[in-house]
């Protein structure tokens, strides 16, 4: 999977403005519309290798259904059953491309999904429509939820009049982690450091190994050069002020309380104003808003992208004429 620059990527924190779109039914989907497109970010060659890569995995031999179907030009109707926010439409393109099958889309990146949608079309030859359905519909379904996910901590951290920025985690999927990371984007969210190679971070067990907060973050320093930031991982006002005091950029304190957390981050900030906090651990979107406070610049969630449901959309072929409507999730 290509690398992609973290500060690329951290730039992109959409603040989304509301824009009503009427889809064929006749319901009204509203989209977030960002001032940059994040799909941008994604090279041609990175979309086709992963496509590629997926396709192989799910017919790395004989295709039997093809015949089954033949190469006769059809049309399928792409559905969203599942309320939530549209994301992934490079990743969905990029497989059917590779099919000899156009897609043709109804909404954009970042709609608000309101069941039953209708959200594109693709027409092609039958067995490419059928060869690239599943494939293409994890893709959209996986990046969909994150991007749903990552929407609704916004919207919640956004709801406390809370300045920070709501990330993501590196606990992403092995092999899926561009989707993800884009999914995070589409939904408002940063992704944190796309790789180890976005930033030196400092956890408990590199200080353990190397003999100290001191040894840990000059190692780190060194390694960084004028390039990287520095983070340390901290479970306490010591460990934060020491790792601050070493030359850390930012403090990660980790699985303390809410109370805890502004208290220690008070603390710190009034020694280290410029040192950034970090707050992560134990933080779902229930109690999310319990951990904004003013002297909090970011608050990671891994749950955006380990827990994060897919949404449900389906793919049907149709005859020219007619469209079946396949009926919602139900609750």
């Amino acid at each position: 999977m290509a690398e992609v620059a973290l500060q690329d990527l951290a730039r992109l924190h959409p603040q989304p403005r509301t824009l009503s779109t009427e889809d064929t039914s006749g319901r009204q989907c509203e989209a977030l519309m960002d001032a940059e497109d994040p799909a941008l970010l994604l090279t041609p060659a990175t979309l086709q290798a992963l496509a590629a890569a997926w396709l192989q995995e799910d017919c790395p031999g004989l295709n039997h259904s093809a015949l089954v179907t033949g190469a006769a030009p059809s049309q399928a109707a792409l559905w969203a059953k599942s309320p939530g926010v549209l994301a992934g439409k490079p990743f969905f393109d990029a497989v059917f491309a590779q099919l000899n099958c156009q897609v043709s889309w109804l909404l954009p990146e970042g709609s608000k999904l309101v069941p039953v949608a209708k959200v594109a079309e693709v027409r092609g030859p039958a067995h490419g429509l059928l060869l690239g359905e599943r494939v293409a519909l994890n893709a959209l379904a996986r990046c969909s939820g994150v991007a749903s996910a990552a929407a609704a901590a916004v919207e919640a951290a956004r709801g406390t009049s809370w300045t920070g920025q709501v990330a993501g985690t590196r606990k992403t999927t092995p092999g899926f982690r561009l989707v993800e990371k884009y999914g995070l984007l589409v939904g408002g969210a940063a992704t944190h450091r796309y790789d180890l190679g976005g930033l030196v971070m400092v956890k408990d067990n590199h200080i353990v190994a190397a003999g100290g907060v001191d040894k840990a973050v000059g190692g780190a320093r060194r390694a960084a050069s004028f390039t990287l930031k520095v983070e340390v991982e901290c479970s306490s006002l010591q460990e934060a002020v020491e790792a601050a005091r070493a030359g850390a950029d930012l403090v990660l304190l980790d699985n303390l309380t809410p109370e805890e957390l502004h208290i220690t981050a008070a603390a710190l900030k009034a020694q280290f104003p410029n040192v950034g906090v970090e707050a992560s651990g134990g933080i779902t979107l229930d109690n999310l808003p319990r951990f904004c406070g003013p002297h909090v610049d970011v608050i990671s969630l891994g749950m955006l992208t380990q827990a994060a449901p897919a949404l449900d959309f389906s793919l049907k072929v149709f005859a020219e004429g007619t469209v079946p409507v396949p009926h919602a999730r139900r609750p």
